[in-house]
């Protein structure tokens, strides 16, 4: 009966990538066959990451401006010029640290209960050790606190793995080209008093180093980037 139920949502899922060759194949035939469309933006890669995808049963597109939001922007952008929308849209990393299979209880909120945004929060307690860095855990910890004071919200972290209705992503405007994404569609969900949940996920640790929290740079312009942001909405 749930399979049923399943199948009467259209679901795409929309993974940037850069570098990922290793993992992005393994990231693909992991996602459960209830999705219509894996959508792989390779975000200016210069390895094996979109044959690897390609070969993987993926649609493969190609944004050479670097940035996390870019690669989300571009998947968005060639959805939208299909004659068939989706229903929901699913976003994951490249690099394997989620649980693909998990994908089903990320959109089920969504599908049986009519949510409009969906989060899988990566709790202590399903983390593989050291899967989080320090700057990490607490950049979530305080961007999420900060959520909590300013808009009464009930966020625990700014996972990445994560589920919305189509229409409402819309309605959201995204515009964040770089780490900014995942906070901005957060903000913006509670601006627009979107119905949102958090999905408990397990977590592991990453094929490769991380692009930002592997490099002090990245770490820093991704705080840097997600407490602009609170701060915007906060004085809006």
């Amino acid at each position: 009966m749930q399979v049923q139920i399943y199948t009467m949502s259209t679901i795409k899922v929309i993974i940037p990538a850069y570098n990922e060759e290793e993992s992005i194949p393994l990231v693909v035939k992991a996602i459960p066959e209830i999705v219509d469309e894996i959508i792989v933006i390779s975000n200016n890669s210069t390895d094996q990451t979109e044959i690897n995808a390609k070969n993987a049963g993926a649609t493969v597109l190609v944004e050479k401006r670097k940035g996390y939001g870019y690669a989300c922007l571009k998947g968005m952008q060639y959805i939208s010029e299909q004659e068939n929308k989706p229903d929901i849209i699913v976003f994951l990393d490249g690099d394997y640290s989620d649980y693909p299979e998990e994908l089903t209880r990320i959109v089920q909120p969504i599908i049986e209960n009519d949510i409009d945004f969906v989060v899988g929060a990566r709790v202590k307690e399903l983390r593989e050790d050291g899967s989080m860095s320090g700057p990490q855990i607490f950049g979530n910890w305080l961007a999420t606190t900060l959520m909590r004071l300013f808009f009464k919200s009930t966020f625990t972290d700014l996972g990445p793995f994560r589920a919305i209705k189509y229409d409402k992503l819309l309605g959201l405007k995204m515009e964040d080209k770089t780490y900014g994404w995942t906070v901005e569609m957060q903000l913006k969900a509670l601006k627009q008093k979107l119905s949102y949940k958090e999905i408990p996920v397990n977590y592991r640790n990453r094929i490769g180093v991380s692009k930002v929290s592997g490099t002090v740079k990245g770490a820093i312009f991704a705080g840097v980037k997600i407490l602009g942001w609170i701060f915007k909405y906060s004085f809006k």
